[in-house]
């Protein structure tokens, strides 16, 4: 981290931006220095995305003063951002996947021979070359879908810098990885860093903002909060910062009374995925499932939800032989999932809250003549709204207009409505602020006491600790580790030594 701050390259003055009946953005402040890590953090619905949106040219604010290497402005275009060179890596990743990595560093400057066609001898030296200036060893003949996650950031942030980009806005970019991952991406920024450039790093993961920035800039309900150098501050107090008030960590009184087993799996295996998994999830439990990524875990709940095949083994619920070859044959057996990516497998952005509450129990509410009852429909998605605390101005407002954790919410709402005796949860909490993470547990919390048992297959051993009876780890497509909630042995240091790997000693 830097400890002295250098010349001003990025500031804004009074920035107001204000959308029918709401006001995003009041009277906001930021400032960032060159070579300087700054993170922005706040609620879902806090104006982050708005203030970014300002900064890429995409939203004219109604007053306030940019102010971009001493040169001021009352608004920019999306060029002129580049033009200045304020880049932008979004949490999911806008590139052309089908193609080669050289076709994406390259985009609209493919070397040509004295034919006019792509000299790709050329193409893929001048591709590795940019790259190696970088630091990455990226093969450049693959293509991008073919790439790791991690790599695929890290590609993105140099296609930024291939712009000319001396500030790089990164959001969420670290959502969907491994910490293993992570620790890679955060090597490549901090060389980048070192060399001039600037960021600008949005998280809802507090603990990263202190690992990598230099100061925070916290925004609350559109306003500019304060900024402060990470040094000054502790994770708590940058949580009340953000939230307003006091918060704490999760803490779950666990309602599970050792019983009937909703779940069973024995001696499942799929070759190359997972090998002998016996897991067993009594009524009303919650079970944590973590492990390194293509430990096996994400292969099984696939298979459960009759996303690809289970493989050999039995598995029954409530007793009953399971197999589903589909999610609709998983949510007629009672079997509900929550996908780990909400904005394209969990949700219909462009359709309001109402329908993305019912539409997987649409047949349920249809009349004797085949047409929705309306009434029982607003009854069924208003109580949902009420007791999940859903904040959004009605039923018909557009998923796409919700903060991440009112729209995490409503998922939440319409794998309740199909009843299910046992809901997967992928990694729930992923890009939400550290209150809708209290709400969502809450949730969570209610529904295993009425009786649903859960499965949630997350990275956070922290947060699995605060709402699980039982985590358990896998390591190489096997369960290696099973830990029970309020244990000696049940600690971060032993959960994260399994995960990795590592034998667990019983004290």
């Amino acid at each position: 981290m830097n400890t002295e701050p250098g010349e001003i390259i990025l500031k804004l003055e009074g920035i107001q931006k204000i959308y029918p009946g709401v006001i995003a953005l009041d009277d906001v402040d930021l400032c960032v220095h060159s070579k300087e890590i700054l993170g922005l953090v706040g609620k879902n619905g806090a104006g982050k995305s708005t203030l970014v949106k300002v900064l890429m040219g995409l939203e004219t604010p109604e007053s306030g003063t940019i102010i971009i290497s001493g040169e001021e402005y009352s608004h920019i275009s999306s060029g002129k951002a580049l033009e200045l060179g304020i880049g932008y890596v979004p949490q999911h990743l806008q590139m052309m996947d089908p193609l080669s990595v050289a076709e994406n560093v390259l985009s609209g400057e493919l070397p040509k021979n004295s034919f006019g066609l792509i000299n790709w001898k050329a193409a893929y030296k001048q591709a590795e070359e940019r790259l190696t200036k970088l630091g990455l060893d990226i093969d450049v003949h693959k293509k991008v879908e073919g790439l790791k996650l991690a790599e695929q950031t890290m590609l993105a942030i140099a296609k930024a810098l291939f712009g000319n980009a001396k500030l790089i806005i990164l959001d969420e970019v670290t959502a969907s990885l491994p910490h293993s991952d992570i620790d890679q991406i955060f090597c490549f920024i901090k060389t980048l860093n070192s060399k001039g450039v600037s960021f600008i790093y949005i998280s809802h993961h507090l603990e990263e903002v202190f690992e990598i920035c230099d100061r925070v800039t916290v925004l609350r309900d559109g306003r500019h909060v304060d900024t402060c150098d990470v040094t000054d501050l502790d994770l708590m107090e940058l949580a009340r910062l953000i939230v307003g008030e006091e918060i704490g960590e999760f803490a779950r009184e666990s309602s599970w009374a050792k019983g009937a087993a909703v779940l069973e799996i024995e001696t499942l295996t799929r070759r190359g995925s997972y090998e002998n998994v016996d897991l067993t999830i009594d009524k009303g439990c919650i079970v944590g499932l973590s492990g390194l990524q293509g430990c096996g875990s994400e292969d099984l709940i696939a298979g459960l939800f009759g996303l690809e095949r289970l493989g050999s083994g039995k598995v029954r619920v409530c007793g009953k032989d399971y197999q589903a070859n589909s999610p609709s044959q998983a949510f007629s057996q009672g079997v509900a999932l929550l996908p780990q990516d909400r904005a394209r497998f969990g949700m219909v952005g462009v359709r309001s809250v109402r329908e993305n509450t019912t539409y997987a129990i649409i047949d349920d509410l249809l009349n004797k003549l085949g047409f929705v009852n309306q009434r029982v429909e607003n009854e069924m998605v208003g109580g949902f709204i009420d007791d999940l605390g859903v904040k959004t101005p009605s039923q018909e407002q557009h998923m796409a207009y919700l903060s991440g954790g009112n729209q995490q919410k409503v998922v939440f709402a319409k794998l309740a409505a199909t009843k299910p005796v046992i809901l997967i949860l992928h990694e729930p909490t992923i890009g939400v602020d550290v209150r809708a993470k209290q709400d969502i547990f809450r949730i969570v919390d209610k529904l295993a006491a009425d009786g649903v048992s859960v499965l949630i297959v997350s990275s956070e051993i922290r947060e699995l600790m605060g709402i699980c009876d039982r985590i358990l780890v896998m390591y190489k497509g096997r369960v290696v580790e099973e830990f029970i909630t309020g244990e000696r042995r049940t600690t971060p240091e032993n959960i994260l030594h399994a995960i990795e790997g590592g034998v667990t000693s019983d004290v």
